[in-house]
């Protein structure tokens, strides 16, 4: 079983290259998704509790806290205890 790597700004799963960033050669950065990272820069400057609030949003907008049966605040709890781990916010 493969270990899941995670956008180290945004905690979203890298699941194949196509979502990786670039670095500023253009090459894929292992680390950060394409939202978060391109051309070796962030693409935007934000703190930790707002991109928490920004994922939350998004994963209310993609139903996915529905699907998984989770209200904002548990998603938000649970990032403030995953986030922290995330290389941009150590």
């Amino acid at each position: 079983m493969q270990e899941i790597t995670y956008c180290q700004s945004c905690g979203m799963p890298l699941e194949n290259q196509e979502m990786l960033g670039t670095d500023a050669g253009g090459s894929k950065n292992q680390e950060y998704c394409f939202y978060c990272y391109q051309d070796g820069n962030f693409t935007s400057e934000m703190t930790m509790e707002e991109m928490i609030a920004l994922s939350v949003q998004h994963l209310k907008e993609d139903g996915v806290l529905k699907a998984q049966n989770k209200t904002e605040t548990e998603a938000r709890e649970f990032m403030l205890g995953f986030f922290p781990q995330l290389k941009r916010w150590r």
